[in-house]
């Protein structure tokens, strides 16, 4: 009898597969505004092992803080806002609806209020392509579009912090930091190189999982592993 296959574990959620919650010292979200337009200035900009970004920490007029992830070029001292008819700079947080077609953006919402749910990653932007009625249509960095509602918000600029990975690891050790600050296993072992009563796809001939990695929605934690419940497999024409 084998034991539990990778996915069972990750799936069971224990400790060992957990981010270190008492490591986070900052939740980035929108702040709530009720059809105001509300000021803050940059009092501190730091990182956090939650978020690859940079974090900027904002104190608003009303003595209400908020954390945003920083765009590039932001500065201690400088002001931020969030509101409807803030000023279109980086920074500032407005509704789709208000931002001008090609401006580049980030921590998008996916519904009004949720406090940003897309390109939330260092070094990343998204743009609005086009407005239709009530719907604006984003295009992501990876050229994928989505439509969402007019009064979702999102921050303009870029998020600072990109080329974080261009510097090469070097060595497996740095590797396995990096990877257990987040709560993450290194290294990770290939399936293929697996015995079979360890894994689905171990054991084949050579590196080779010598079986369809195509399998049944319905089949067991055990088994469900690879391409679940597949329309179609193999190379496209």
């Amino acid at each position: 009898m084998g034991k539990r296959i990778r996915s069972q574990r990750l799936g069971r959620g224990t400790q060992k597969y957990r981010f270190p919650s008492h490591r986070a010292n900052a939740l980035v979200k929108h702040r709530l505004v009720n059809n105001e337009d509300v000021y803050g200035k940059v009092v501190d900009l730091f990182t956090s092992p939650e978020y690859t970004a940079p974090i900027a920490k904002v104190l608003y007029k009303d003595n209400k803080e908020n954390y945003i992830f920083a765009p590039e070029g932001l500065m201690v001292g400088e002001e931020v806002g969030t509101g409807k008819k803030v000023p279109l700079k980086n920074g500032n947080t407005l509704p789709l609806s208000s931002i001008t077609i090609g401006m580049p953006i980030y921590n998008i919402e996916s519904m009004p209020g949720d406090g940003g749910k897309f390109i939330r990653v260092a070094g990343t932007s998204a743009r609005i392509v086009a407005k239709e009625k009530d719907r604006v249509i984003i295009q992501f960095p990876s050229k994928a579009k989505k439509d969402l509602n007019e009064n979702c918000r999102a921050t303009l600029g870029i998020i600072a912090g990109g080329g974080r990975g261009e510097k090469p690891l070097v060595k497996a050790g740095a590797s396995h930091h990096v990877s257990r600050a987040r709560g993450r296993r290194f290294p990770v072992t290939s399936a293929v190189a697996m015995n079979v009563v360890n894994h689905p796809f171990g054991s084949g001939r050579g590196r080779h999982m010598g079986r369809s990695s195509t399998v049944s929605r319905n089949a067991p934690p055990g088994q469900k592993v690879g391409q679940i419940s597949a329309s179609k497999s193999g190379r496209g024409k």
